[in-house]
């Protein structure tokens, strides 16, 4: 189901897919949490029949789910969100985190020979050295993406300012690459 509560069943997607095979070379699996969805590796099969790149977008916390997918072949690229610290994880997401299976996750995307980002919005809750902890969980990665958090438009339609500076990612970009082989910022 889409933002305006279109539902889209798979053969509508395909269909569509088929039609803008010449215009698009890729597809973004994204959510919640894709890695829940009971039967998207034969999904993901169909579109990969087609020979369409596929990207995966997780929280990381259904390594299972994930490894079942790597292991099929049809995943071509990963992004795993690291949301906060393992302290403030459970606070910053609002519901109960299963830690061990983020770690797991976090190991194998490293080690699967897939190519892969992880990632983090900067919320107003995250301090630099927050930033800099859960670089440590990463420590190695071949690209880790900070991203500035945007406040939702309120009913006047006023945007709301950035909670930080350009100035504040660079710092943090300058520390963080001391762990990560590449950090890159977006949203700036």
């Amino acid at each position: 189901m889409d933002k305006t509560g279109v539902e889209y069943f798979p053969d509508d997607i395909l269909a569509f897919l088929k039609q803008r095979k010449k215009l698009l070379d890729g597809v973004v699996i994204s959510g919640g949490e894709p890695l829940l969805n009971e039967g998207l590796l034969q999904f993901l099969k169909r579109i990969k029949s087609l020979d369409y790149l596929i990207k995966i977008d997780t929280n990381g916390t259904s390594p299972h789910n994930l490894k079942e997918l790597v292991y099929s072949g049809v995943v071509d690229y990963i992004a795993m969100d690291i949301k906060a610290t393992y302290e403030k994880y459970e606070q910053i997401t609002m519901t109960d985190v299963d830690l061990e299976a983020i770690e797991q996750s976090i190991e194998f995307i490293m080690g699967s020979g897939v190519d892969y980002e992880f990632r983090t919005t900067i919320i107003p809750q995250l301090s630099k050295n927050d930033l800099v902890e859960m670089a440590k969980y990463i420590k190695g990665a071949r690209l880790y993406a900070l991203q500035q958090y945007r406040k939702p438009k309120y009913l006047n339609g006023n945007i709301q300012p950035l909670p930080y500076k350009k100035k504040f990612f660079e710092e943090t970009k300058e520390e963080i690459s001391k762990i990560v082989e590449n950090v890159i910022l977006r949203g700036l």
